[in-house]
């Protein structure tokens, strides 16, 4: 099988030498995808996989151990790339002795001394085998490096008790700078020493030289006696009677003194027993001590007491001492179960945990305390979440049991690792987060929100701690010397395994506030099997997008807590999948909640306009979707390590689609705000913007707006968001960064623009019908007809009120909105001159009367409304004077022409209207 990645490569450690446990960086290339990738680390021969951490694909950080070779390569082995290989070498330094009288800024482990003299393995007081000055004279520590020595002299030591003791090198390193007079005063003072060893035994057989000679004398006469009847084996000789003699004083002596004797071996054997209790009393009241000592609490002392006996009663053979020592060890496994159980008794500090781990460890208790301790307090912390979401259940459905004491949090004795926490952004809209210690906060605040709160307070509270243990656990701090170094080989083979069921207990801390939270705000997200165990919220209301944002803001404190602890990010991956998902739903709830406000705008129109024609709903629609937007803000925007919330193309529709129904929406409140009976406005408030002329003057106060008059306004609101705030919603949407925007628009544009001219026909409709509807009688009024009529005299009263219903009309709208005049008069002028058309080409034939007359009053309209002629209406009246005879004789046209004037000249006042609107158009 090939291998996915390149082999592992250092470029570079630092530093690059240093004593054994010298914390180094190693920085390279293609150091491995991740800490499990990570299977193998040496330098110099030594395997340092241990205490490497891995950091990113190019740092490690570890530390170097005891190795043999004093300089060797850094080699790195992964999974994904292999063996690796070394630009670059480590060099061991060997760390500097220290002597036992030398000052020292760091803790020395103390030698073993050995009598070299006899070779015995028997430990004898340092000071008694090294003087401090041998010589005899002043010591002067000369500068000289330590390793050019070790270079000068391979294999050699300064070192008295050492067998490479080399002379030269010792008066190097102490009297460098020493005179040679004082160099011959010290080898006097050798010798001198010399002398008195050899001498001492010497003297002392001198001193009793005389005691010697008498007892040689005495023995020697004993001797020669004894030789000289040595051989008689006879009743009289000398040694019988002298046995018989020594018997008789014996027994004489035993008759006499029997009694002072037997008193005397009474006192005795008391003074001995008192001597023994007296000599031995520590050991015979170590197990009421260690009562009491427990009973106090002085855990050091009768750890002390109990390594001083076993020290030197435990491998005793006297039988009186085994049984006091036997008693002191049934003491002591009762103290051993007693650290046990507080030290698993929850809830506890950490600063008591590391206690009795340290306690336990340096009496030998059996097993591994500190792992019992991990995996009781990760059964804790599950068990405090698990009672924290039961407890708000509870308070919900009415049952005390929110504050329980177990839940009581504040007092703990331990520090929370975020004091931010109880300090969280303020909400939208003037309400802000509430201390727990409030009364009324539990009211304000829904108690879904609290109960998250409540959960990362709680696993903030919990986890460092726990996290902590663990560490103090992997690097040896939670036991003692002793205990570490006769547990260290054990420790190292678990170490491994620990380190996976660590990683499981994190993992399952995290899986549960997740589903937690999930069960609490996400239901939908989590299976049917855990609906029971994480789930149970029986609410019906789903929380707005401000709570849900504030949620958000306090996992995303939470998860930069768990980061700050250094915790791996793969541990955390959940949180953040968790906060996605929660992003997403607050923008969909936000969106959703947006759409339910713009329902509710109908009932907020006002109907006051302004000096655009427009009334504040526009305005309305756009500060509320404004502010959906800004309250989305910080959802929306990526946190380091955050994904966006539009990267599944699934949210991208549903979000495009939810924008686009809050559009339409407003489009619809403006169809029915259109086509509401007259008898459902309300219209007493009716007012105009003060600085826009008095265009209602002629309203009275109880004025109910027609049906024409609420088209109108929604036509002109419907210009104002076609061209403004249509444009502006989609400029936010891009500063938001909303996908599918540009749909959103065009959908958005086509629904509005279908709204508007299905409002403008029907506004048409009312107005041009009516004077279409009233040419033909008015035409044909007092049976008038084109073939026998007068000479005209003026244009007849049927036109006249044609223009006025159109002068009507342009009133109308030039109060609503001067903008919307153009467009509706053209087609209102585009239904009459059509109808007009039509009528001239019904007219079998004209009279030469009635042809002057029908040009006359075609004209007139057609010169009257000419500001707001369309190329369709100009083709209406060009085939409407098509439709009549030429006029041939000059009279007829100046007769036109003067009727003409006349009829200006007459209706000046009312075509004033038109005038104004072409003075503007031209100045426009």
């Amino acid at each position: 099988m090939s291998r996915l990645r390149q082999p592992p490569l250092v470029t570079g450690i630092s530093p690059n030498e240093g004593i054994p446990w010298t914390k180094v960086i190693i920085r390279g290339e293609n150091l491995g995808t991740g800490p499990t990738d990570l299977i193998g680390l040496t330098i110099c021969g030594h395997n340092c996989l241990l205490t490497a951490e891995w950091m990113s694909a190019s740092k490690i950080v570890c530390r170097v151990g005891q190795a043999k070779n004093d300089k060797g390569d850094i080699i790195v082995t992964t999974k994904s790339g292999g063996r690796g290989t070394s630009t670059v070498s480590f060099k061991l330094l060997k760390p500097e002795k220290i002597g036992i009288l030398d000052q020292s800024a760091v803790w020395v482990d103390e030698m073993n001394y050995y009598d070299m003299r006899t070779d015995r393995n028997k430990g004898i007081p340092p000071l008694s085998l090294r003087p401090a000055n041998p010589l005899g004279i002043d010591i002067e520590k000369s500068k000289f490096p330590q390793k050019d020595l070790e270079m000068l002299f391979p294999g050699m030591s300064a070192d008295f008790t050492s067998e490479n003791f080399s002379a030269a090198w010792y008066l190097i390193e102490n009297h460098s700078t020493t005179s040679f007079e004082q160099l011959k005063m010290a080898v006097t003072n050798l010798k001198r020493q010399a002398n008195k060893k050899s001498e001492g035994s010497l003297a002392y057989v001198k001193g009793g030289l005389s005691t010697f000679f008498e007892a040689q004398d005495a023995l020697s006469a004993i001797h020669q006696k004894l030789e000289a009847d040595g051989t008689e084996k006879v009743e009289g000789s000398m040694t019988q009677k002298l046995e018989n003699v020594l018997n008789r004083a014996s027994n004489t002596a035993d008759t006499l003194f029997q009694e002072v004797l037997g008193r005397k071996d009474k006192a005795d054997s008391t003074r001995n027993a008192l001597n023994v209790l007296q000599r031995f009393k520590f050991l015979f009241n170590l197990p009421l001590n260690i009562e009491r000592n427990i009973q106090k609490g002085d855990y050091d002392v009768v750890i002390n007491d109990y390594e001083k006996a076993k020290s030197l009663f435990g491998k005793t053979e006297v039988q009186v001492f085994k049984k006091y020592y036997a008693e002191v060890e049934t003491r002591i496994e009762t103290l051993r179960e007693l650290l046990l159980d507080k030290l698993l008794e929850t809830p506890s500090t950490l600063h008591d945990q590391k206690r009795y781990i340290r306690y336990l460890s340096d009496l030998h208790a059996p097993g591994d305390p500190a792992w019992q301790c991990i995996g009781a307090q990760h059964r804790w912390i599950l068990q405090l979440m698990h009672s924290c979401k039961e407890g708000y259940i509870q308070d919900l459905k009415g049952t005390p049991g929110l504050h329980s004491p177990m839940l009581d949090l504040d007092s703990d004795t331990r520090p929370l690792v975020l004091g931010h926490l109880s300090q969280t952004a303020s909400l939208k809209r003037g309400s802000s987060f509430q201390s727990g210690r409030d009364d009324t906060w539990r009211y304000k605040t829904p108690h879904r929100v609290a109960f998250v709160e409540k959960l990362t307070k709680l696993v903030l509270s919990q986890l460092p701690n726990f996290w902590k243990l663990w560490i103090s656990y992997v690097n040896g701090s939670l036991f003692s010397e002793t205990a570490e170094k006769s547990g260290q080989i054990e420790r190292s083979k678990n170490v491994r395994q620990r380190q996976n069921d660590f990683k499981k207990m994190i993992q399952e801390v995290m899986q549960c506030l997740v589903k937690l939270i999930r069960g609490a705000l996400l239901p939908l997200s989590i299976p049917e099997c855990g609906v029971r165990q994480y789930g149970g919220w029986e609410v019906k209301s789903e929380l707005s997008g401000q709570w849900l944002a504030h949620v958000i803001q306090t996992i995303r404190l939470t998860y930069e807590s768990l980061t700050a602890l250094e915790i791996p990010n793969d541990m955390l991956q959940t949180i953040q999948d968790l906060i996605l998902d929660l992003r997403v739903r607050c923008v969909m709830v936000t969106l959703q909640h947006t759409a339910e406000e713009i329902k509710r705008l109908a009932e907020k129109e006002d109907w006051i306009v302004d000096n655009e024609g427009l009334t504040s709903l526009p305005c309305q629609f756009e500060q509320c979707i404004i502010h959906s937007l800004q309250s989305l803000k910080g959802v929306v925007e990526c946190k380091p390590g955050e994904a966006s919330v539009f990267q599944q193309p699934k949210t991208q529709e549903e979000v495009c689609q939810l924008s686009i129904n809050i559009m339409q929406i407003f489009i619809y409140c403006l169809e029915q705000l259109s086509t509401k009976p007259d008898a459902d406005v309300d219209t007493t408030h009716l007012s105009v913007d003060v600085s826009s002329p008095d265009l209602f003057g002629s309203i009275h106060e109880d004025f109910i707006l027609t049906s024409e008059q609420r088209l109108l306004i929604v036509l002109s609101n419907c210009c104002y968001l076609e061209r403004h705030t249509f444009l502006n919603i989609a400029e936010h949407f891009e500063k938001h960064n909303f996908q599918g925007i540009e749909k959103i628009t065009q959908v958005s544009m086509a629904s509005l623009k279908e709204l508007d001219q299905r409002l403008f026909e029907n506004y048409i409709e009312l107005k041009a019908d009516p004077i279409v509807g009233s040419l033909e009688p008015g035409i044909y009024a007092g049976y008038f007809d084109w073939k026998d009529c007068l000479p005209p005299t003026g244009v007849r009263n049927y036109l006249k009120e044609a223009l006025v219903n159109i002068i009507a009309v342009h009133a109308e709208v030039f109060t609503i909105s001067k903008e919307l005049v153009p467009r509706v008069l053209s087609k209102v002028v585009e239904a009459v001159s059509e109808e007009l058309s039509r009528l001239m080409q019904c007219v079998s034939s004209f009279s030469k009367n009635g042809a002057l007359q029908a040009r006359l009053e075609i004209c007139a309209l057609r010169d009257t409304v000419a500001v707001h002629l369309t190329p369709e209406s100009k083709s209406s009246f060009k085939q409407a004077l098509e439709a009549l005879p030429q006029l041939s004789s000059g009279a007829d046209k100046k007769l036109l022409e003067e009727l003409l004037n006349k009829f200006k000249s007459s209706m000046h006042l009312q075509l004033t209207c038109f005038q104004a609107a072409s003075s503007t158009m031209m100045k426009t």
